[in-house]
């Protein structure tokens, strides 16, 4: 006999931008260690370079977007139950 599903547990919220932060300073570092390599990287691994760069590009607009989606999570929190068909239930 299968059991009931337990209720799921609520969001928490957190500073989103610190593991941004954190996964983009590690794409810097990684970027740094291949440049500092010089010749001693093979030619055949230079596209990690390319890598780094795009890791660190999405890192700073994921940071930079961030507060922004924080901003538009709360407006539409903040909007009245009745802007939404009244019982809080999505419609389909």
């Amino acid at each position: 006999m299968p059991t009931s599903r337990r209720p799921d547990p609520g969001v928490h919220e957190s500073d989103y931008r610190v593991p941004a932060a954190l996964g983009t300073l590690a794409w810097t570092v990684a970027l740094v260690v291949l440049l500092s390599m010089g010749d001693s990287l093979p030619e055949t691994e230079h596209w990690w370079i390319g890598v780094c760069v795009t890791g660190i590009l999405l890192g700073v607009f994921g940071f930079l977007y961030i507060p922004r989606l924080l901003r538009s999570r709360a407006r539409a929190a903040e909007r009245p139950a009745s802007r939404t068909g009244g019982d809080g239930a999505d419609e389909a």
